[in-house]
Protein backbone atom coordinates (compact mmCIF):
# COMPACT_ATOMS: atom_id res chain seq x y z
CA UNK A 1 0.00 0.00 0.00
CA UNK A 2 3.15 2.51 0.89
CA UNK A 3 3.95 2.20 -2.85
CA UNK A 4 1.05 2.24 -4.49
CA UNK A 5 0.53 5.68 -2.44
CA UNK A 6 4.06 7.27 -3.47
CA UNK A 7 3.66 6.47 -6.94
CA UNK A 8 -0.34 8.00 -6.45
CA UNK A 9 1.49 11.23 -4.64
CA UNK A 10 4.47 11.48 -7.22
CA UNK A 11 1.95 11.58 -10.35
CA UNK A 12 -0.57 14.28 -8.57
CA UNK A 13 2.00 16.48 -8.33
CA UNK A 14 3.85 16.16 -11.32
CA UNK A 15 0.18 16.40 -12.68
CA UNK A 16 -0.48 19.69 -11.12
CA UNK A 17 2.76 20.98 -12.21
CA UNK A 18 1.80 20.27 -16.10
CA UNK A 19 -1.29 21.84 -15.66
CA UNK A 20 -0.04 25.19 -14.21
CA UNK A 21 2.77 24.78 -17.16
CA UNK A 22 0.11 24.47 -20.33
CA UNK A 23 -3.09 26.05 -18.77
CA UNK A 24 -1.46 28.72 -16.25
CA UNK A 25 -3.59 31.23 -17.47
CA UNK A 26 -6.65 29.92 -18.62
CA UNK A 27 -10.40 31.65 -17.17
CA UNK A 28 -12.18 28.44 -15.22
CA UNK A 29 -16.10 28.94 -15.11
CA UNK A 30 -17.74 26.62 -13.33
CA UNK A 31 -21.61 25.20 -14.60
CA UNK A 32 -23.50 27.13 -11.62
CA UNK A 33 -20.63 29.88 -11.02
CA UNK A 34 -20.36 31.83 -7.66
CA UNK A 35 -18.28 34.79 -6.11
CA UNK A 36 -15.06 33.72 -4.83
CA UNK A 37 -15.86 34.18 -1.55
CA UNK A 38 -19.06 32.10 -1.74
CA UNK A 39 -16.30 29.82 -4.15
CA UNK A 40 -13.72 29.16 -1.10
CA UNK A 41 -16.44 28.99 1.79
CA UNK A 42 -17.70 26.40 0.01
CA UNK A 43 -14.70 24.65 -0.71
CA UNK A 44 -13.63 25.01 2.72
CA UNK A 45 -16.37 23.85 4.29
CA UNK A 46 -17.00 21.00 1.88
CA UNK A 47 -13.69 19.82 1.85
CA UNK A 48 -13.03 19.38 6.17
CA UNK A 49 -15.28 18.28 8.69
CA UNK A 50 -15.09 17.92 12.54
CA UNK A 51 -11.52 16.75 12.69
CA UNK A 52 -10.28 20.07 11.65
CA UNK A 53 -11.89 21.47 15.11
CA UNK A 54 -10.71 18.67 17.38
CA UNK A 55 -8.01 16.17 16.22
CA UNK A 56 -5.07 18.85 16.47
CA UNK A 57 -5.91 18.64 20.41
CA UNK A 58 -5.33 14.84 20.43
CA UNK A 59 -2.66 14.12 17.95
CA UNK A 60 0.11 17.76 19.18
CA UNK A 61 1.23 15.22 22.27
CA UNK A 62 2.15 12.23 20.05
CA UNK A 63 4.37 14.69 17.33
CA UNK A 64 5.80 16.19 20.14
CA UNK A 65 6.77 12.17 21.80
CA UNK A 66 10.02 12.27 20.05
CA UNK A 67 11.03 9.20 21.86
CA UNK A 68 7.96 6.80 20.40
CA UNK A 69 8.36 8.98 16.78
CA UNK A 70 11.55 9.96 16.09
CA UNK A 71 10.05 10.39 12.25
CA UNK A 72 9.13 13.68 13.18
CA UNK A 73 11.93 15.06 15.16
CA UNK A 74 12.65 17.67 11.83
CA UNK A 75 9.80 20.32 12.62
CA UNK A 76 7.55 21.07 15.47
CA UNK A 77 4.05 19.43 16.62
CA UNK A 78 2.38 22.60 15.28
CA UNK A 79 4.36 22.61 11.61
CA UNK A 80 3.49 18.64 11.68
CA UNK A 81 -0.08 19.05 12.59
CA UNK A 82 -0.19 22.01 9.68
CA UNK A 83 1.83 19.67 6.81
CA UNK A 84 -0.96 17.17 7.49
CA UNK A 85 -3.74 19.63 6.80
CA UNK A 86 -2.99 22.35 4.90
CA UNK A 87 -1.23 23.61 1.49
CA UNK A 88 0.54 20.91 -0.02
CA UNK A 89 -2.49 18.27 -0.03
CA UNK A 90 -4.69 20.97 -0.91
CA UNK A 91 -3.33 20.31 -4.43
CA UNK A 92 -5.25 17.14 -4.62
CA UNK A 93 -8.90 19.66 -4.39
CA UNK A 94 -7.10 21.74 -7.19
CA UNK A 95 -6.26 19.18 -9.77
CA UNK A 96 -8.81 17.19 -9.60
CA UNK A 97 -11.53 20.21 -9.44
CA UNK A 98 -9.57 21.53 -12.34
CA UNK A 99 -9.73 18.31 -14.46
CA UNK A 100 -13.83 18.14 -13.58
CA UNK A 101 -14.06 21.70 -14.44
CA UNK A 102 -11.84 21.98 -17.73
CA UNK A 103 -11.43 18.49 -18.82
CA UNK A 104 -13.51 16.36 -18.18
CA UNK A 105 -16.37 18.27 -20.37
CA UNK A 106 -14.29 17.00 -23.17
CA UNK A 107 -13.00 13.43 -22.14
CA UNK A 108 -16.45 12.25 -20.50
CA UNK A 109 -14.79 9.58 -18.58
CA UNK A 110 -16.29 9.07 -15.48
CA UNK A 111 -19.54 8.97 -17.74
CA UNK A 112 -18.23 5.56 -18.80
CA UNK A 113 -20.59 2.70 -17.26
CA UNK A 114 -18.05 1.14 -14.90
CA UNK A 115 -16.41 4.21 -13.78
CA UNK A 116 -19.42 6.26 -12.88
CA UNK A 117 -20.57 3.05 -10.25
CA UNK A 118 -16.71 2.70 -8.92
CA UNK A 119 -16.64 6.74 -8.80
CA UNK A 120 -20.33 6.47 -7.01
CA UNK A 121 -18.90 4.06 -4.46
CA UNK A 122 -16.08 5.85 -3.18
CA UNK A 123 -18.51 8.84 -2.63
CA UNK A 124 -21.35 7.10 -1.01
CA UNK A 125 -18.36 5.40 0.84
CA UNK A 126 -16.34 8.41 1.93
CA UNK A 127 -19.60 9.81 3.08
CA UNK A 128 -20.25 7.62 5.35
CA UNK A 129 -16.90 7.20 6.60
CA UNK A 130 -17.43 11.43 7.40
CA UNK A 131 -20.41 10.28 9.98
CA UNK A 132 -18.75 7.52 11.38
CA UNK A 133 -15.75 9.99 12.21
CA UNK A 134 -17.94 12.02 14.07
CA UNK A 135 -19.57 9.17 15.87
CA UNK A 136 -16.44 7.60 17.10
CA UNK A 137 -15.08 10.55 18.67
CA UNK A 138 -17.79 12.27 20.32
CA UNK A 139 -16.55 10.97 23.50
CA UNK A 140 -13.56 12.37 23.51
CA UNK A 141 -15.57 15.78 22.52
CA UNK A 142 -17.94 15.31 24.68
CA UNK A 143 -16.92 13.83 27.80
CA UNK A 144 -19.50 15.24 30.24
CA UNK A 145 -22.01 12.91 28.00
CA UNK A 146 -21.02 9.04 29.12
CA UNK A 147 -18.04 8.05 30.55
CA UNK A 148 -15.83 9.49 27.61
CA UNK A 149 -14.51 6.44 26.32
CA UNK A 150 -18.05 5.30 25.49
CA UNK A 151 -20.46 5.41 22.10
CA UNK A 152 -23.72 6.22 23.93
CA UNK A 153 -27.17 6.45 23.04
CA UNK A 154 -27.28 10.69 23.06
CA UNK A 155 -24.06 10.28 20.69
CA UNK A 156 -26.27 7.93 17.90
CA UNK A 157 -28.63 11.29 18.20
CA UNK A 158 -26.56 13.74 17.53
CA UNK A 159 -24.81 11.49 14.45
CA UNK A 160 -28.64 11.27 13.37
CA UNK A 161 -29.53 14.84 13.36
CA UNK A 162 -26.51 15.56 11.08
CA UNK A 163 -27.03 13.25 8.75
CA UNK A 164 -30.89 14.00 8.61
CA UNK A 165 -30.11 17.58 8.06
CA UNK A 166 -27.05 17.45 5.52
CA UNK A 167 -29.76 14.92 3.36
CA UNK A 168 -32.69 17.81 3.78
CA UNK A 169 -30.04 20.56 3.06
CA UNK A 170 -28.92 18.27 -0.25
CA UNK A 171 -32.37 18.54 -1.55
CA UNK A 172 -31.95 22.12 -2.95
CA UNK A 173 -28.69 23.53 -3.75
CA UNK A 174 -29.26 27.11 -2.83
CA UNK A 175 -28.83 25.86 0.82
CA UNK A 176 -25.11 24.85 -0.14
CA UNK A 177 -24.12 28.61 -0.47
CA UNK A 178 -26.45 29.28 3.19
CA UNK A 179 -24.45 26.34 4.88
CA UNK A 180 -21.08 27.20 3.75
CA UNK A 181 -20.87 30.86 4.72
CA UNK A 182 -22.93 30.06 7.53
CA UNK A 183 -20.06 28.24 8.76
CA UNK A 184 -17.65 30.08 7.63
CA UNK A 185 -18.53 32.93 9.73
CA UNK A 186 -19.14 30.62 12.86
CA UNK A 187 -15.37 29.57 12.29
CA UNK A 188 -13.73 32.57 12.01
CA UNK A 189 -16.45 33.93 15.18
CA UNK A 190 -15.06 30.64 16.87
CA UNK A 191 -11.15 31.68 16.73
CA UNK A 192 -11.77 35.49 17.71
CA UNK A 193 -13.61 33.64 20.67
CA UNK A 194 -10.91 31.15 21.81
CA UNK A 195 -7.87 34.42 20.99
CA UNK A 196 -10.27 36.60 23.46
CA UNK A 197 -10.41 34.23 25.97
CA UNK A 198 -6.66 33.25 26.52
CA UNK A 199 -5.64 37.27 26.09
CA UNK A 200 -8.43 37.98 29.03
CA UNK A 201 -7.13 35.00 31.27
CA UNK A 202 -3.34 36.50 30.16
CA UNK A 203 -2.11 33.74 28.49
CA UNK A 204 -2.14 35.12 25.03
CA UNK A 205 -0.77 38.23 24.08
CA UNK A 206 -0.46 39.38 20.04
CA UNK A 207 3.53 39.06 20.50
CA UNK A 208 2.69 34.91 22.16
CA UNK A 209 0.54 34.17 18.97
CA UNK A 210 3.09 36.05 16.44
CA UNK A 211 5.59 33.57 18.08
CA UNK A 212 3.87 30.93 18.07
CA UNK A 213 2.70 31.25 13.72
CA UNK A 214 6.38 31.55 13.32
CA UNK A 215 6.53 27.99 13.93
CA UNK A 216 4.66 26.62 10.83
CA UNK A 217 7.56 28.08 9.48
CA UNK A 218 9.34 24.71 9.70
CA UNK A 219 7.03 23.16 7.35
CA UNK A 220 7.53 25.01 4.30
CA UNK A 221 11.30 24.91 4.92
CA UNK A 222 10.80 21.19 5.25
CA UNK A 223 7.84 20.87 2.52
CA UNK A 224 9.94 18.02 0.84
CA UNK A 225 9.09 15.49 3.94
CA UNK A 226 5.52 15.71 3.41
CA UNK A 227 5.35 14.67 -0.32
CA UNK A 228 5.93 11.18 0.67
CA UNK A 229 4.19 8.75 3.55
CA UNK A 230 6.68 9.47 6.90
CA UNK A 231 4.44 6.33 8.76
CA UNK A 232 1.64 4.46 8.94
CA UNK A 233 -0.68 7.79 10.38
CA UNK A 234 0.53 9.59 7.98
CA UNK A 235 -0.99 7.18 5.53
CA UNK A 236 -3.67 7.21 6.85
CA UNK A 237 -3.98 10.90 6.41
CA UNK A 238 -2.95 10.84 2.66
CA UNK A 239 -5.28 8.05 1.73
CA UNK A 240 -7.93 9.92 3.31
CA UNK A 241 -7.16 12.91 1.41
CA UNK A 242 -7.59 11.29 -2.07
CA UNK A 243 -10.45 9.65 -1.00
CA UNK A 244 -12.16 12.98 -0.48
CA UNK A 245 -10.24 14.82 -3.36
CA UNK A 246 -12.25 12.77 -6.25
CA UNK A 247 -15.69 14.21 -4.76
CA UNK A 248 -14.73 17.49 -3.78
CA UNK A 249 -13.28 18.15 -7.41
CA UNK A 250 -16.53 17.03 -8.83
CA UNK A 251 -18.95 19.26 -6.23
CA UNK A 252 -16.52 22.20 -6.33
CA UNK A 253 -16.24 22.63 -9.92
CA UNK A 254 -19.56 23.71 -10.69
CA UNK A 255 -19.08 26.92 -8.63
CA UNK A 256 -15.71 28.05 -10.24
CA UNK A 257 -15.99 31.73 -10.38
CA UNK A 258 -14.37 32.79 -13.43
CA UNK A 259 -10.67 32.78 -12.28
CA UNK A 260 -7.90 31.92 -13.66
CA UNK A 261 -5.94 28.74 -13.27
CA UNK A 262 -3.49 30.37 -11.45
CA UNK A 263 -5.84 32.55 -9.12
CA UNK A 264 -7.50 28.83 -8.49
CA UNK A 265 -4.20 27.20 -7.52
CA UNK A 266 -3.94 30.33 -5.01
CA UNK A 267 -7.62 30.31 -3.59
CA UNK A 268 -7.08 26.40 -2.95
CA UNK A 269 -3.69 26.16 -1.48
CA UNK A 270 -3.30 29.82 0.38
CA UNK A 271 -6.51 30.70 1.33
CA UNK A 272 -7.72 27.73 3.42
CA UNK A 273 -3.86 27.12 4.44
CA UNK A 274 -4.52 30.62 6.12
CA UNK A 275 -7.90 30.02 8.23
CA UNK A 276 -6.25 26.46 8.72
CA UNK A 277 -2.96 28.20 10.31
CA UNK A 278 -4.45 30.59 12.57
CA UNK A 279 -6.70 27.53 14.02
CA UNK A 280 -4.13 25.16 14.83
CA UNK A 281 -2.13 28.33 16.04
CA UNK A 282 -4.79 28.86 18.15
CA UNK A 283 -5.11 25.38 19.23
CA UNK A 284 -1.28 24.46 20.03
CA UNK A 285 -1.16 27.61 21.94
CA UNK A 286 -3.60 26.62 24.36
CA UNK A 287 -2.06 22.95 24.06
CA UNK A 288 1.06 24.39 24.89
CA UNK A 289 0.41 26.62 28.35
CA UNK A 290 -2.54 23.32 29.67
CA UNK A 291 -4.99 25.47 28.97
CA UNK A 292 -8.68 23.98 29.79
CA UNK A 293 -11.32 23.42 26.88
CA UNK A 294 -14.83 22.97 28.65
CA UNK A 295 -17.98 24.47 29.27
CA UNK A 296 -19.02 27.17 26.57
CA UNK A 297 -15.83 26.76 24.19
CA UNK A 298 -16.33 23.35 24.36
CA UNK A 299 -19.89 23.51 23.00
CA UNK A 300 -19.07 25.99 20.75
CA UNK A 301 -16.23 23.72 18.95
CA UNK A 302 -18.61 20.96 18.75
CA UNK A 303 -21.55 23.28 16.91
CA UNK A 304 -18.98 24.54 14.25
CA UNK A 305 -17.25 20.95 13.81
CA UNK A 306 -21.02 19.45 13.50
CA UNK A 307 -22.20 21.92 11.00
CA UNK A 308 -18.66 21.26 8.76
CA UNK A 309 -20.06 17.64 9.14
CA UNK A 310 -23.14 18.77 8.07
CA UNK A 311 -21.64 21.14 5.13
CA UNK A 312 -19.64 17.78 3.84
CA UNK A 313 -22.32 15.11 4.24
CA UNK A 314 -24.39 17.56 2.15
CA UNK A 315 -22.13 18.34 -0.84
CA UNK A 316 -21.24 14.36 -0.87
CA UNK A 317 -25.09 13.17 -0.79
CA UNK A 318 -25.83 16.02 -3.51
CA UNK A 319 -23.02 14.78 -6.17
CA UNK A 320 -24.17 10.78 -5.43
CA UNK A 321 -27.55 11.52 -5.49
CA UNK A 322 -27.09 13.58 -8.97
CA UNK A 323 -24.77 11.24 -10.53
CA UNK A 324 -27.23 8.15 -10.24
CA UNK A 325 -30.18 10.36 -10.67
CA UNK A 326 -31.83 9.90 -7.30
CA UNK A 327 -32.83 12.75 -6.91
CA UNK A 328 -35.58 14.40 -4.70
CA UNK A 329 -37.26 15.94 -7.58
CA UNK A 330 -37.71 12.52 -9.40
CA UNK A 331 -38.61 10.74 -6.32
CA UNK A 332 -40.00 13.48 -3.93
CA UNK A 333 -39.02 15.06 -0.54
CA UNK A 334 -39.73 12.25 1.43
CA UNK A 335 -38.67 9.33 0.04
CA UNK A 336 -35.62 11.35 -1.19
CA UNK A 337 -34.90 11.64 3.01
CA UNK A 338 -35.57 8.95 4.14
CA UNK A 339 -33.88 6.78 1.26
CA UNK A 340 -30.72 8.67 1.61
CA UNK A 341 -30.91 8.58 5.52
CA UNK A 342 -30.86 4.82 5.74
CA UNK A 343 -28.54 4.40 3.50
CA UNK A 344 -25.99 6.68 5.05
CA UNK A 345 -26.91 5.42 8.92
CA UNK A 346 -26.08 1.53 8.10
CA UNK A 347 -22.91 2.58 5.93
CA UNK A 348 -21.41 4.20 9.10
CA UNK A 349 -22.70 1.30 11.13
CA UNK A 350 -20.14 -1.01 8.64
CA UNK A 351 -17.05 1.30 9.50
CA UNK A 352 -18.12 0.82 13.08
CA UNK A 353 -17.55 -2.78 12.86
CA UNK A 354 -14.54 -2.20 10.80
CA UNK A 355 -15.76 -3.75 7.92
CA UNK A 356 -14.83 -0.78 5.61
CA UNK A 357 -11.46 1.14 5.18
CA UNK A 358 -10.64 4.94 3.84
CA UNK A 359 -6.96 3.46 2.74
CA UNK A 360 -9.23 1.23 0.65
CA UNK A 361 -11.45 4.01 -0.77
CA UNK A 362 -8.09 6.24 -1.40
CA UNK A 363 -6.39 3.51 -2.87
CA UNK A 364 -9.58 2.94 -5.22
CA UNK A 365 -9.25 6.53 -6.13
CA UNK A 366 -5.82 6.52 -6.79
CA UNK A 367 -6.40 3.60 -9.04
CA UNK A 368 -9.46 6.40 -11.23
CA UNK A 369 -6.31 8.92 -11.73
CA UNK A 370 -3.98 6.24 -13.41
CA UNK A 371 -6.87 4.84 -15.08
CA UNK A 372 -8.29 8.12 -16.32
CA UNK A 373 -4.34 9.82 -17.47
CA UNK A 374 -4.07 6.15 -20.03
CA UNK A 375 -7.58 6.70 -21.37
CA UNK A 376 -6.48 10.43 -21.79
CA UNK A 377 -3.57 8.76 -23.36
CA UNK A 378 -5.33 6.20 -25.43
CA UNK A 379 -8.52 8.00 -26.41
CA UNK A 380 -8.57 11.83 -25.86
CA UNK A 381 -5.24 13.02 -26.12
CA UNK A 382 -5.59 15.39 -29.27
CA UNK A 383 -9.09 17.11 -27.79
CA UNK A 384 -7.12 17.63 -24.36
CA UNK A 385 -4.19 18.86 -26.19
CA UNK A 386 -6.38 21.09 -27.89
CA UNK A 387 -8.19 23.10 -24.95
CA UNK A 388 -7.39 26.81 -24.30
CA UNK A 389 -10.51 27.63 -22.81
CA UNK A 390 -13.49 26.82 -20.28
CA UNK A 391 -16.51 24.25 -22.38
CA UNK A 392 -18.55 27.10 -24.61
CA UNK A 393 -21.25 26.34 -22.60
CA UNK A 394 -20.50 27.48 -19.35
CA UNK A 395 -20.57 31.41 -19.02
CA UNK A 396 -20.17 33.50 -16.20
CA UNK A 397 -23.42 34.22 -14.88
CA UNK A 398 -23.38 34.90 -10.63
CA UNK A 399 -27.69 34.27 -11.59
CA UNK A 400 -27.25 30.62 -12.29
CA UNK A 401 -27.18 29.07 -8.55
CA UNK A 402 -30.44 31.09 -8.08
CA UNK A 403 -32.43 29.33 -10.77
CA UNK A 404 -30.49 25.62 -10.02
CA UNK A 405 -32.79 22.56 -8.60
Amino acid sequence: MTLWLSTGLIFTFATIVLIMYKWWDVQCIGVTPVRTFTFIAILFTSGLDVGLIMFPLTEFGGYGNLTENPEYSFANPLAIEFGYWAFLIWGFYFLTCFYFCIIEPRVKFFEIPLVKVINNVVIIGTCAFTAYLLLVNLPWYLPQIGDGESVVPSFYLIVLASIALAVYSSSKIKYVRILSIGSSVLFIALIAVMWGRAFLMGNGSPSDFLNTVGLIGEYFTNLHQFMLPLNDYHEFYLFWWFSWSIMIGQFTARFVSGVRTWQLLIAMLVVPSIAIGTWFTILYHYHAEGMNIAGFINVAMITVGVLMVVNSLDSLIRLYTDNLNLTAKRFGQVPYVLGNLVAMCGLTMLFQLDFLRIQWVGALVIGLYFACFVYILAKRRAEVAAIKASPEENVLDFHKIELAS
